[in-house]
């Protein structure tokens, strides 16, 4: 169903990578123009001008989603640049080094995961809503993970809880302003491949410990969590507000998973 995203103005965070650029490139085949947001100018330069150069449009932007005048600046050139806002992935985030269970995680690991996973999405909400308002409305898409339901069972817990604070903001959201013509929900990914998770799957022996909670037996992949996204942020969605869509491969489906799951 090509132009879901039809005269659609976006803005993904984190969109240099990953899922980000997955729902970038997405999106923009959709007939959305996209501001391609990333703190590696890099990144962000070269998926803008992948869109361009599939005849979509696109404005690669530069900025820290953890601070606030950066947040601010980027919403703030994505208006400028299409004449307004009214689609907000909130994807950007990040799993830290030394995020472990509760007394062993150093608090400098804490509080960063925390500034870019959880305070990231608060910040471009605060400046994000407005814009969305003032365009008369829209939709939000909030990056969160199936850990925010279910617990991880491999200690993350900075991440964790991080990802369970998006999916409550989501739902707060939601709720305040539905009737000022704003759609939130949130999606929550299982195990994707990204250079993100790389590190979770780099031996045989990790991919073997890990492989037997997923009963489809196998990682997803961005395009498989953007295609949600997209859904999520184009007018099919239209009566869906509040939601926390999994994305896992029905790993939260599962009550016991043991390893004759897909073998």
């Amino acid at each position: 169903m090509a132009g879901r995203m039809k005269g659609k103005r976006a803005l993904i965070t984190g969109a240099g990578g990953g899922i980000g650029r997955a729902a970038a490139l997405a999106f923009a085949r959709e007939g959305a123009a996209v501001a391609v947001a990333d703190i590696r100018h890099d990144a962000a330069q070269a998926a803008a001008e992948e869109i361009e150069r599939s005849g979509g449009r696109a404005l690669a932007l530069c900025g820290d989603v953890a601070d606030e005048a950066s947040c601010a600046e980027m919403v703030q050139a994505a208006e400028r640049g299409f004449g307004g806002l009214d689609t907000l992935f909130n994807n950007a985030g990040v799993v830290l080094p030394g995020d472990n269970d509760a007394t062993d995680t150093p608090l400098d690991v804490w509080q960063r995961t925390l500034a870019v996973d959880l305070t990231s999405v608060f910040l471009c909400c605060k400046f994000g809503i407005p814009a969305l308002l003032r365009a008369g409305g829209g939709a939000i898409v909030n990056n969160a993970s199936m850990v925010a339901l279910v617990g991880s069972g491999f200690p993350q817990i900075a991440y964790t809880a991080a990802k369970g604070g998006v999916v409550a903001m989501t739902r707060e959201l939601a709720i305040v302003y539905g009737r000022r013509g704003i759609r939130v929900n949130a999606i929550c990914p299982g195990p994707v491949r990204t250079p993100m998770t790389d590190a979770f799957f780099d031996t045989e022996e990790k991919w073997v410990s890990r492989r037997r909670y997923m009963p489809l037996g196998r990682l997803g992949s961005p395009e498989e969590v953007a295609a949600v996204a997209l859904f999520l942020a184009s007018d099919e969605a239209s009566y869906v507000t509040g939601a926390a869509y999994t994305v896992d491969g029905g790993i939260t489906a599962a009550y016991v998973i043991d390893d004759r799951i897909g073998t």
